[in-house]
């Protein structure tokens, strides 16, 4: 069964930083895409960033490419976000997902497990 725990965010200042931990269990995950989205009050769930296990190749969203960067860590089953001049309009609740392939897919229709997500608040 995969299990994705989400940990790492809290309250920062406009300008700030914080990094996301994704922490995978349940299988190997060589041959899965890991994503990160994230849902504002509001509104719809949107995606920011994805990672090919293997390899290593990224993609992420126009909105955030420039402050936030994907990357995993094999030895732990981890994949990270690390999200640097936060603005208050990246608050919301983070949650990562997986999908078997290696399409660095954009939509959550298209992931199969999710985590719980964890909330990031940017104050200004």
């Amino acid at each position: 069964q995969v299990q994705l725990i989400e940990s790492g965010g809290g309250l920062v200042q406009a300008g700030g930083s914080l990094r996301l931990s994704c922490a995978a269990s349940g299988r190997t995950f060589s041959n899965y895409v890991i994503g990160w989205f994230r849902q504002a009050p509001g509104k719809e769930r949107e995606f920011v960033a994805a990672i090919r296990w293997s390899g290593g190749s990224t993609y992420g969203a126009d909105s955030v490419k420039d402050r936030f960067t994907i990357s995993r860590d094999n030895a732990k089953n981890t994949v990270y976000l690390q999200m640097n001049s936060l603005k208050p309009e990246d608050t919301a609740v983070y949650y990562c997902a997986a999908r078997p392939g290696a399409s660095l897919a954009v939509h959550t229709y298209q992931y199969d497990y999710w985590g719980q997500g964890t909330q990031v608040t940017v104050s200004s």
